[in-house]
């Protein structure tokens, strides 16, 4: 599954110009989550609909009877809020600082350079350990901070306005998987649109079916918000 991930992520990072990766290991060295600050012109409307659960259907390179195995991963696509009044109280924050783990050398090991901060009334918590200054630590986790709860504000505004319909694209539920990738067959498919796709090795760099893919639920997202103003005024 750690290759597959890896893969997922290079689809992001070599479809955007812009943006900045981080990742975690795990201590036996698997990879346990990443993260990729995006940025551009209208960033988040183009990664919005990368929201949700991944299905992944392959036959791993440790399977000798050629079964195929399925896994899933969760994918979250936080807007940053740099123009939004987001007000955030010092006293509604517990911060503490703990020794970073896994690889980073003596230096990661031996001083208290993690962040973590948990938002009190809402119990949202953010951590970072990817530098090794606590400073910028703590910068980067309050970002991230940020971005979760106008997150948070905005999934329960979307939840509101499509209740109604129960509308999946662009609401980043994540109850049930978006998109499959079927290994053995070549495919790949949204299950909001019904569109797959037969060239996975192209869509996984990156390349143009990734934004063939996107403008399809582009489309469709504007096509239910037709809908929904019409049923408004009938």
């Amino acid at each position: 599954m750690v290759e597959v991930m890896v893969s997922c992520l290079n689809v992001y990072i070599n479809g955007i110009n812009n943006k900045r990766t981080l990742s975690s290991q795990c201590l036996q060295g698997g990879l346990r989550h990443a993260s990729a600050s995006i940025g551009g012109s209208e960033a988040y409307k183009h990664m919005k609909f990368e929201g949700g659960v991944h299905r992944v259907q392959r036959v791993p390179k440790t399977e000798k009877q050629g079964r195929i195995h399925t896994s899933t991963m969760t994918v979250a696509i936080l807007p940053q809020p740099t123009e939004i009044n987001l007000v955030i109280n010092p006293k509604d924050l517990r911060i503490d600082t703990k020794r970073a783990s896994g690889a980073g050398g003596q230096h990661v090991n031996t001083t208290d350079s993690a962040v973590r901060i948990v938002h009190l009334p809402t119990g949202v918590v953010s951590e970072c350990q990817q530098e090794r200054s606590q400073l910028k630590n703590r910068e980067m986790a309050m970002k991230k901070l940020r971005a979760k709860l106008y997150s948070l504000h905005l999934e329960e505004e979307t939840s509101k306005r499509y209740n109604a319909r129960k509308v999946q694209v662009g609401t980043k539920g994540r109850s049930e998987k978006i998109r499959t990738y079927n290994f053995p067959q070549n495919r790949v498919t949204d299950h909001r649109i019904n569109k797959s796709l037969y060239d996975l090795g192209t869509f996984m760099q990156g390349e143009y079916l990734l934004d063939e893919l996107v403008q399809s639920l582009k489309d469709y997202a504007n096509y239910e918000s037709v809908l929904e103003i019409i049923s408004q005024k009938i």
